[in-house]
């Protein structure tokens, strides 16, 4: 049983290899706040520790691996359905023991269409999580921090953090979710366990309100797709969004501000004002 990331499922392999343990005699599994608790006696117990510290102590060997099935196994790791660790170590079985170093540019072959299909998954997570992380207010002993709530599919939280802290750099902020919570104090960056969406604060600020009014002056009827719209906007993030609230009665009225649009352009156009200085200009112009 390991804990579900790129280095613990690397540690674990290095040391199956160098036992030549095949995949077929390896199941594996990870650990979860669940199974946490579900293992948690007052006697230790083999189950809760890494499987590695009761192999050989011999040095495994050193196999080198492309840096292509590096970078694909970094990022499957985040996938939460948790099959990636099997698909990778077959596939590393086949790089490293059978020398077959041309599998990763195989692409018919079922494991690696797998792993693709996660790697598309979790680079759509990562923008919906960029693209609907909406942070709130939150002031306190003087200081102000930003709080933000997200619900990601797969577990991003860690390997999408940069990107908040490149963008957000001049700002203390945290961003909360059930698996892990990032923190940025504009120093450094620190991450915490997961946390219930009950403790997340709920106290509205003056920062959301202008958001709202911003979306509501920005919110085109015309140009409105509902399907288009959901297929960006999934209905299951707008729970998380302060302008849910608003989008609805924007898209139910939005025939009627059409038809008023369309109304006000219909309308007979009003003489221009009669301008002495314009007249003359305009009959300068005829005499030429």
């Amino acid at each position: 049983m390991i804990q579900p990331s790129f280095d613990a499922w690397r540690r674990q392999a290095r040391q199956l290899l160098g036992q030549q343990i095949s995949p077929a005699e390896v199941l594996w599994s990870t650990k979860t706040s669940e199974t946490a608790d579900e293992f948690d006696f007052s006697t230790p117990s083999i189950t809760q520790e890494d499987p590695a510290e009761y192999l050989p102590t011999q040095k495994a060997p050193d196999h080198k691996v492309p840096r292509a099935f590096v970078r694909l196994a970094e990022s499957v790791a985040c996938h939460r359905s948790d099959q990636q660790w099997s698909l990778l170590y077959e596939l590393l079985w086949q790089i490293t023991v059978q020398g077959d170093r041309s599998l990763l540019k195989n692409q018919t072959d079922a494991r690696m269409l797998s792993l693709q299909k996660m790697q598309a998954a979790i680079r759509r997570d990562i923008h919906k999580m960029r693209a609907f992380v909406r942070f709130k207010l939150i002031e306190g002993d003087g200081e102000e921090h930003y709080v933000a709530w997200f619900e990601p599919e797969h577990r991003i939280v860690r390997v999408n953090a940069p990107f908040f802290r490149k963008r957000f750099t001049g700002m203390k902020w945290s961003i909360l979710s059930p698996d892990e919570c990032a923190h940025w104090d504009g120093r450094q960056m620190e991450f915490s366990e997961g946390v219930s969406k009950d403790q997340v604060p709920k106290d509205e600020d003056a920062l959301e309100r202008y958001w709202l009014a911003y979306y509501r002056n920005i919110f085109n009827p015309a140009r409105v797709k509902i399907k288009m719209m959901q297929s960006e906007m999934p209905k299951k993030y707008w729970k998380n969004l302060p302008e849910a609230e608003v989008i609805e009665e924007l898209i139910q009225t939005s025939h009627d501000q059409v038809l008023e649009m369309m109304d006000r352009h219909a309308r007979a156009v009003k003489p221009l004002p009669s301008v002495e200085y314009l007249e003359e200009l305009h009959r300068m112009n005829q005499e030429e």
